[in-house]
Protein backbone atom coordinates (compact mmCIF):
# COMPACT_ATOMS: atom_id res chain seq x y z
CA UNK A 1 0.00 0.00 0.00
CA UNK A 2 1.45 3.38 -0.93
CA UNK A 3 2.59 5.25 2.14
CA UNK A 4 3.00 2.27 4.48
CA UNK A 5 6.45 2.04 5.83
CA UNK A 6 8.93 -0.62 4.96
CA UNK A 7 9.48 -2.99 7.89
CA UNK A 8 13.27 -3.55 8.52
CA UNK A 9 14.82 -7.16 9.75
CA UNK A 10 13.20 -6.84 13.13
CA UNK A 11 9.46 -6.68 12.05
CA UNK A 12 9.08 -3.04 13.49
CA UNK A 13 8.86 -0.07 10.74
CA UNK A 14 12.45 1.71 10.54
CA UNK A 15 10.50 5.18 11.09
CA UNK A 16 9.10 4.23 14.05
CA UNK A 17 12.07 2.56 15.69
CA UNK A 18 14.64 5.93 14.76
CA UNK A 19 12.28 7.68 16.47
CA UNK A 20 11.50 5.30 19.57
CA UNK A 21 15.21 5.87 19.82
CA UNK A 22 15.65 9.37 19.82
CA UNK A 23 12.86 9.76 22.31
CA UNK A 24 15.06 7.28 24.37
CA UNK A 25 18.32 9.68 23.87
CA UNK A 26 16.23 12.44 24.75
CA UNK A 27 15.18 11.26 27.80
CA UNK A 28 18.02 9.72 29.01
CA UNK A 29 19.67 13.25 28.25
CA UNK A 30 17.38 14.69 30.07
CA UNK A 31 18.08 12.46 33.18
CA UNK A 32 21.76 13.14 32.71
CA UNK A 33 21.54 16.53 32.61
CA UNK A 34 21.39 17.11 36.08
CA UNK A 35 24.38 15.11 37.09
CA UNK A 36 26.27 16.70 34.13
CA UNK A 37 25.54 20.10 34.99
CA UNK A 38 26.41 19.46 39.00
CA UNK A 39 29.30 17.96 37.08
CA UNK A 40 30.51 21.11 35.29
CA UNK A 41 30.00 23.43 38.58
CA UNK A 42 32.11 21.39 40.47
CA UNK A 43 34.84 21.53 38.03
CA UNK A 44 34.47 25.33 37.35
CA UNK A 45 34.74 25.72 41.54
CA UNK A 46 37.33 23.98 41.49
CA UNK A 47 39.63 25.17 38.87
CA UNK A 48 38.62 28.69 40.36
CA UNK A 49 40.00 27.82 43.29
CA UNK A 50 43.72 27.69 41.63
CA UNK A 51 43.11 30.61 39.29
CA UNK A 52 44.92 33.43 39.71
CA UNK A 53 43.84 34.92 36.47
CA UNK A 54 39.93 34.80 37.34
CA UNK A 55 39.55 33.38 33.80
CA UNK A 56 37.53 30.21 34.86
CA UNK A 57 34.92 33.40 35.91
CA UNK A 58 33.99 33.50 32.08
CA UNK A 59 33.15 29.94 31.44
CA UNK A 60 29.48 29.50 30.69
CA UNK A 61 27.75 27.51 33.48
CA UNK A 62 24.46 25.81 33.11
CA UNK A 63 23.26 27.03 36.73
CA UNK A 64 24.03 30.77 36.01
CA UNK A 65 26.14 31.57 38.80
CA UNK A 66 29.95 32.41 38.09
CA UNK A 67 32.75 31.46 40.11
CA UNK A 68 35.63 33.42 41.24
CA UNK A 69 38.04 34.06 43.82
CA UNK A 70 40.56 36.95 44.76
CA UNK A 71 43.01 34.13 45.92
CA UNK A 72 44.90 30.83 44.56
CA UNK A 73 43.20 28.51 47.13
CA UNK A 74 40.53 28.50 49.64
CA UNK A 75 40.67 26.36 52.46
CA UNK A 76 37.54 24.47 53.30
CA UNK A 77 35.36 24.67 56.36
CA UNK A 78 32.56 22.34 58.33
CA UNK A 79 30.83 22.26 61.18
CA UNK A 80 34.10 20.85 63.26
CA UNK A 81 35.90 24.09 62.14
CA UNK A 82 33.87 26.78 61.24
CA UNK A 83 33.84 30.07 63.35
CA UNK A 84 32.17 33.48 63.09
CA UNK A 85 33.49 36.27 65.30
CA UNK A 86 32.21 39.36 65.77
CA UNK A 87 33.49 42.11 67.35
CA UNK A 88 34.72 45.73 67.29
CA UNK A 89 32.51 48.24 69.24
CA UNK A 90 30.55 46.06 70.64
CA UNK A 91 29.29 45.45 74.39
CA UNK A 92 29.65 41.34 74.07
CA UNK A 93 32.10 39.91 71.77
CA UNK A 94 31.08 37.25 70.53
CA UNK A 95 32.05 34.06 67.90
CA UNK A 96 29.19 31.60 66.74
CA UNK A 97 29.82 27.88 65.57
CA UNK A 98 28.45 26.91 62.34
CA UNK A 99 25.80 24.57 64.89
CA UNK A 100 24.72 27.69 66.72
CA UNK A 101 24.10 29.89 63.73
CA UNK A 102 22.04 27.09 62.52
CA UNK A 103 19.94 26.86 65.64
CA UNK A 104 19.12 31.01 65.30
CA UNK A 105 16.04 32.13 63.73
CA UNK A 106 16.09 31.72 60.19
CA UNK A 107 14.72 33.82 57.29
CA UNK A 108 14.23 33.09 53.59
CA UNK A 109 14.62 35.90 51.08
CA UNK A 110 14.54 35.87 47.35
CA UNK A 111 16.15 37.75 44.66
CA UNK A 112 17.45 38.19 42.06
CA UNK A 113 21.35 37.77 42.06
CA UNK A 114 23.30 40.46 39.55
CA UNK A 115 26.97 40.66 39.03
CA UNK A 116 28.34 43.69 37.93
CA UNK A 117 30.03 41.95 34.96
CA UNK A 118 26.31 41.24 33.59
CA UNK A 119 25.32 37.71 34.50
CA UNK A 120 22.17 37.09 36.74
CA UNK A 121 20.61 34.48 37.93
CA UNK A 122 17.00 35.72 38.95
CA UNK A 123 14.73 34.57 41.97
CA UNK A 124 17.29 33.20 43.91
CA UNK A 125 16.45 31.78 47.20
CA UNK A 126 18.89 32.53 50.53
CA UNK A 127 18.23 31.87 54.28
CA UNK A 128 20.28 32.73 57.14
CA UNK A 129 20.54 34.54 60.05
CA UNK A 130 19.16 38.40 59.55
CA UNK A 131 22.91 40.25 60.23
CA UNK A 132 20.41 42.55 62.33
CA UNK A 133 19.77 39.60 65.37
CA UNK A 134 23.59 39.02 65.57
CA UNK A 135 24.18 42.75 65.59
CA UNK A 136 20.93 43.12 68.19
CA UNK A 137 22.39 40.22 70.08
CA UNK A 138 26.01 41.63 70.97
CA UNK A 139 24.98 44.92 71.19
CA UNK A 140 26.73 47.96 69.55
CA UNK A 141 28.31 50.07 71.16
CA UNK A 142 29.00 54.23 70.29
CA UNK A 143 30.49 55.19 68.23
CA UNK A 144 29.69 52.16 65.90
CA UNK A 145 28.26 53.26 62.56
CA UNK A 146 28.98 50.33 60.35
CA UNK A 147 30.53 47.45 59.71
CA UNK A 148 33.29 45.22 58.32
CA UNK A 149 33.46 41.67 57.62
CA UNK A 150 36.11 39.37 56.70
CA UNK A 151 36.83 36.39 54.94
CA UNK A 152 38.53 32.90 55.31
CA UNK A 153 40.07 33.02 51.80
CA UNK A 154 42.75 35.67 53.79
CA UNK A 155 42.15 38.61 51.20
CA UNK A 156 38.69 39.46 50.86
CA UNK A 157 36.62 42.24 52.79
CA UNK A 158 33.25 43.90 52.12
CA UNK A 159 31.31 46.54 54.53
CA UNK A 160 28.24 48.49 55.12
CA UNK A 161 26.99 51.23 56.68
CA UNK A 162 25.02 49.96 60.27
CA UNK A 163 21.48 51.22 58.94
CA UNK A 164 22.06 48.93 55.59
CA UNK A 165 23.29 46.27 57.77
CA UNK A 166 20.02 46.20 59.75
CA UNK A 167 17.85 45.89 57.01
CA UNK A 168 15.83 42.48 57.26
CA UNK A 169 17.46 41.42 53.50
CA UNK A 170 20.74 41.34 54.69
CA UNK A 171 21.89 37.63 55.85
CA UNK A 172 24.55 35.93 57.44
CA UNK A 173 23.28 33.30 54.80
CA UNK A 174 23.69 29.25 55.21
CA UNK A 175 21.59 27.73 52.30
CA UNK A 176 21.22 28.95 48.62
CA UNK A 177 18.68 27.48 46.45
CA UNK A 178 17.63 25.64 49.09
CA UNK A 179 20.93 23.82 49.57
CA UNK A 180 23.46 24.02 52.46
CA UNK A 181 25.74 26.70 50.77
CA UNK A 182 28.76 24.78 49.36
CA UNK A 183 32.46 25.56 49.18
CA UNK A 184 32.63 26.80 45.49
CA UNK A 185 29.73 29.19 46.33
CA UNK A 186 31.82 30.68 49.42
CA UNK A 187 30.64 28.22 52.34
CA UNK A 188 29.46 27.14 54.16
CA UNK A 189 28.43 31.11 55.67
CA UNK A 190 28.58 34.08 53.22
CA UNK A 191 26.96 37.52 53.54
CA UNK A 192 23.72 37.87 51.35
CA UNK A 193 22.89 41.33 50.63
CA UNK A 194 19.86 40.99 48.45
CA UNK A 195 19.57 45.02 47.34
CA UNK A 196 23.24 45.15 46.27
CA UNK A 197 25.50 43.89 43.47
CA UNK A 198 26.61 40.67 44.41
CA UNK A 199 30.46 41.76 45.33
CA UNK A 200 28.79 43.01 48.15
CA UNK A 201 27.97 39.49 49.11
CA UNK A 202 31.24 38.29 50.79
CA UNK A 203 31.60 34.58 50.12
CA UNK A 204 33.62 32.32 52.84
CA UNK A 205 32.75 34.68 56.04
CA UNK A 206 34.43 34.67 58.97
CA UNK A 207 34.24 37.88 60.63
CA UNK A 208 32.12 40.91 61.73
CA UNK A 209 33.17 44.19 63.22
CA UNK A 210 31.55 47.44 64.23
CA UNK A 211 33.49 50.03 62.78
CA UNK A 212 33.13 53.58 63.26
CA UNK A 213 33.08 54.45 59.74
CA UNK A 214 32.71 52.29 56.59
CA UNK A 215 36.21 50.60 55.53
CA UNK A 216 36.12 50.08 51.90
CA UNK A 217 35.97 46.53 50.90
CA UNK A 218 38.37 44.92 48.40
CA UNK A 219 36.68 45.17 45.10
CA UNK A 220 35.85 49.32 46.57
CA UNK A 221 39.44 49.75 46.68
CA UNK A 222 39.91 48.78 43.03
CA UNK A 223 37.51 51.01 42.24
CA UNK A 224 34.12 49.77 42.90
CA UNK A 225 31.37 51.71 44.75
CA UNK A 226 30.67 51.61 48.12
CA UNK A 227 27.47 51.31 47.97
CA UNK A 228 26.59 48.43 45.59
CA UNK A 229 22.95 49.46 45.23
CA UNK A 230 21.10 47.49 42.36
CA UNK A 231 19.35 49.88 39.98
CA UNK A 232 15.85 49.17 41.23
CA UNK A 233 16.78 48.56 45.47
CA UNK A 234 14.52 50.35 47.74
CA UNK A 235 17.02 52.09 49.29
CA UNK A 236 15.19 53.61 52.36
CA UNK A 237 13.12 50.38 52.83
CA UNK A 238 13.95 47.20 55.04
CA UNK A 239 11.57 45.12 53.30
CA UNK A 240 12.64 41.77 51.90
Amino acid sequence: MAGKPKRGAGGAPVGRRAMLGMLGAGAAGLAAAPYLQRGWEGFLGAASQVDATGLTGLLPNPGGFRYYSVVGSVPHKDATNYALKVDGLVEKPKTYTLDELRAMPQTRVVHDVLCTDGWRVDKTPFEGVKLADILDAVGVRSPGAAVRFTCFDGAYTESLTLEQARRSDVLVALNMQDKPITHQHGGPVRLYVAPMYFYKSAKWLSGISVTDKVVPGYWEERGYAVDGWLDDADRHSDAA
